[in-house]
């Protein structure tokens, strides 16, 4: 969990290790979320680690909806023969569900296309 979390920030912000301002990092209440190394690795780094009360996965829709949308999508129709190949098709739909998926709520965009057009809206 510690290295996504890096990953998210360092992706998000560039190769700042750190968030410009505290942000919330909502999860589950799974053991790697809620380990005390994963926690002080995210205070460190500027998330506010929290969690969803237990047994309610409505609770964090948004990943759930993900988590959905990549089984019906992508993980149902890759080859998974062993796990370096299943590793690297989902790093190839992770990428397609960035950079080519439409998104309803984003006026059927893809979530770079909506960041793309955000970037650029805020530059005029």
């Amino acid at each position: 969990m510690r290295d996504v979390m890096l990953a998210a920030v360092e992706n998000r912000f560039g190769n700042e290790l750190h968030t410009p301002s505290e942000m919330e990092w909502l999860s589950d209440n799974g053991s790697g979320y809620t380990a005390d190394d994963t926690r002080r690795v995210a205070v460190a780094i500027g998330l506010k680690p929290l969690t969803t009360p237990v047994c309610s996965p409505q609770s964090n829709g948004m990943a759930e909806s993900f988590v959905k949308t990549m089984k019906r999508d992508y993980v149902a129709f890759m080859p998974k023969p062993d796990a370096a190949t299943a590793a690297r098709n989902l790093a190839i739909a992770l990428e397609h569900y960035n950079e080519k998926h439409p998104h309803s709520a984003l006026k059927y965009r893809s979530p770079r296309e909506f960041r793309r057009s955000m970037d650029s809206a805020t530059l005029v």
